[in-house]
């Protein structure tokens, strides 16, 4: 992530499309901005949410409300409740997220 490039933007979160993905159970509701150098997310995930792939993308996230648990490839996990954030580069390890409660985070990669 290269943020030099990136103009300055205001997002409404409201007036972005979302886009419902499906996971292993539940479903992640993004609203996705993209240019040319950044990608950020607003996801819902609904509670039970689990994830139904393994990723190895770089992300910085902030768990806004509710809880996510990331586990990641070499068996630890992480509980993380709303004001908690986690980051990981490309490659750095794979991961996944799961929630009971559901949650809503924002995300950049």
């Amino acid at each position: 992530m290269k943020t030099q490039q990136v103009p300055f933007t205001v997002i409404d979160w409201e007036k972005e499309p979302v886009t419902e993905v499906p996971g292993k159970s539940g479903t992640a509701q993004m609203r996705t901005v993209i240019d040319n150098t950044l990608c950020v997310r607003m996801v819902d995930f609904t509670p039970g949410y689990s994830a139904d792939h393994w990723c190895a993308k770089g992300h910085i996230a902030l768990i806004i409300a509710g809880s996510l648990k990331i586990a990641l490839g070499d068996g630890r996990s992480f509980d993380l409740r709303a004001g908690s954030s986690f980051h990981v580069g490309d490659q750095a390890g794979r991961h996944r997220v799961s929630t009971d409660a559901g949650a809503k985070v924002f995300i950049v990669d």
